[in-house]
């Protein structure tokens, strides 16, 4: 068992799985089934037929389905297919158009560094971030 983190690794829940419960993945994990609960994992990819509810922490996701839930990632790319409730987070962020999100988008790392409870962390944060913050990039692909 050597190869713990091999980039060839990954985990599926398929279309028939239904899971109640957080997920941890320490590599790739997809997600053709319904999870509610938690996802924590390095990198995600949601099928389009799948339904999440529950928080997603990861490095980078790939969003096709459904979330209802807040969304932490570094390089996160929304699909036209996908349909989001719940704030999201991000380093990068491609969303295709016809993608639909309903939630605020804010980058991460701006003086947080629990983003355990993202929702709480921005309730009062102004409209522009200024400072010592990188700027997040944003792509729209069509």
């Amino acid at each position: 068992m050597g190869k713990s983190n091999s980039s060839g690794s990954f985990s599926v829940i398929g279309t028939d799985v239904s899971i109640t419960g957080d997920v941890t993945a320490t590599t790739e994990l997809h997600v053709d089934g319904t999870i509610n609960g938690d996802i924590s994992c390095a990198s995600l990819v949601q099928g389009e037929g799948s339904s999440i509810k529950g928080g997603i922490k990861a490095e980078s996701a790939r969003l096709a389905g459904e979330v209802d839930g807040s969304i932490d990632v570094r390089e996160l790319v929304i699909l036209r297919s996908a349909s989001i409730q719940g704030d999201v987070h991000y380093d990068a962020l491609t969303i295709e158009q016809g993608a639909q999100v309903d939630g605020r988008f804010a980058p991460r790392g701006s003086g947080n560094a629990k983003p355990q409870s993202p929702l709480a962390s921005k309730a009062g944060s102004g409209t522009k971030t200024d400072g010592d913050i990188e700027d997040p990039q944003l792509s729209i692909a069509s």
